[in-house]
């Protein structure tokens, strides 16, 4: 009688457990130059490609377009975005603002994605690449982390094995819980309200921050459909109110948003549907373990107030990129304890410091009062005179601040 045999385990150079928007891009680019990777996702597609399944946009910086120009998916995207040419900064809507403006020589602070057109995006350019595997609706049950690698049975039965093991599956990643790597976190009293809606005026590529005491009101453009003029928000309410506003008719919720706005873009229409989330912040106090690297929000998470939550994701993925190409190319394990540190080095400060950043804008654009408004106020016409500052600052909203990648410069490794 022939004895059944085991099925032999697929093999890859990385497991990537969570195939959302940085863990496709983590595959993608690994692919671009050569390496190959198994993406583990429990998600079923034909839910999370459903048009109206993420209402959210999000900001790409300069830097991360780059990026994904550099990996090939760029192309896809290409005229499906629009422009972030200024940022207004101010403090609810009294005289004095902050802007930031390039020089008409310089590229776009960044451009505003619909998340939808994002996720299919990816998902489609990962499910053609040659050295990417997508286990959808699959999850990992098991994981052991050896000195030898890495190996997973997934719920279908299937044992895959790598030298490396990187969780991508955003802020209550359970593969950061089970390495047991310690985590500083704290809610906000505040919810995020996010959709889009049309406008009278052209908002002339303009992304605004309007800073109120309960949170602030992010506007974001978007390009233009057939009904008209359309941006994104994010506005950061009161965490008790958001649930209350949500559920606000069309007619009403526009009305306070427009209000909120002072009315500058003119009559709002067309709203679509919103959606509320709380907002908090996490830090992991490391990004490494033994073959394990953390990614995106499995690493760190921070309030929307500068749009930079998936932009560090990307810087992420550009780094973790880069040490592992070069680690391959030298014939070392990518799972070697070193080659790990170099990203834990690399990534550990830049996020702490944005981190703090924003956490601290959060908290001083959230004190009530004259004095404090005044003072803000203040602030924000210093910097407002002070190019070198300002440059500073869009330096830090294209993502070109620091030691950077090379994928984030546009140049394959």
């Amino acid at each position: 009688m022939d004895t059944p045999t085991q099925p032999s385990a697929a093999k890859a150079d990385v497991i990537i457990l969570g195939g959302g928007l940085v863990g496709a891009t983590l595959a993608l680019a690994l692919d671009a130059h050569g390496l190959t990777s198994i993406v583990v996702d429990p998600a079923d597609p034909a839910v999370t490609l459903a048009p109206g399944f993420d209402g959210r946009a999000s900001a790409i910086a300069s830097a991360s377009g780059r990026m994904l120009d550099a990996i090939g998916v760029g192309a896809a995207l290409a005229g499906q975005g629009c422009a972030i040419r200024q940022i207004r900064v101010s403090d609810g809507l009294k005289p004095g603002k902050l802007d930031f403006i390039p020089d008409a020589t310089d590229d776009a602070l960044g451009t505003m994605y619909e998340n939808k057109l994002l996720r299919r995006t990816l998902f489609e350019a990962a499910s053609a690449a040659a050295g990417v595997s997508l286990r959808m609706k699959t999850r990992a049950t098991e994981v052991r982390r050896e000195a030898a690698g890495v190996t997973a049975v997934l719920s279908d039965d299937s044992v895959v094995t790598a030298p490396l093991l990187v969780a991508a599956e955003g802020r209550q990643s359970p593969t950061r819980q089970a390495a047991g790597i310690a985590v500083a976190r704290w809610q906000y009293d505040h919810a995020a309200i996010v959709g889009a809606f049309h406008h009278e005026h052209d908002h002339e590529n303009i992304a605004y921050e309007i800073f109120y005491p309960a949170g602030p009101f992010a506007l974001l453009p978007l390009p233009d459909d057939a009904i008209g003029h359309r941006s994104a928000i994010v506005w950061s309410v009161k965490a008790k109110d958001g649930a209350g506003l949500v559920k606000l008719s069309d007619r009403a919720f526009l009305a306070e948003a427009e209000k909120a706005m002072g009315g500058f873009l003119g009559a709002l229409s067309d709203a679509s549907p919103r959606a509320s989330y709380p907002l908090g912040f996490h830090h992991a106090a490391r990004i490494t373990a033994e073959r394990l690297v953390l990614v995106g929000d499995a690493g760190h998470g921070i309030h929307p107030i500068a749009g930079q939550g998936l932009n560090l994701g990307f810087r992420d993925v550009a780094t973790l990129a880069e040490v592992l190409v070069e680690g391959k190319r030298l014939g070392l394990d990518l799972g070697d304890a070193a080659l790990l540190d170099r990203y834990q080095r690399w990534r550990g400060l830049d996020t702490f410091m944005v981190a703090a950043a924003t956490d601290g804008l959060t908290r001083l654009f959230g004190i009530p009062g004259r004095a404090a408004s005044a003072v803000r106020r203040f602030g924000i016409s210093a910097v407002d005179r002070l190019p070198p500052l300002k440059d500073r600052f869009m330096a830090e909203a294209r993502g070109e601040s620091g030691d950077l990648p090379k994928l984030l410069q546009g140049l394959m490794i």
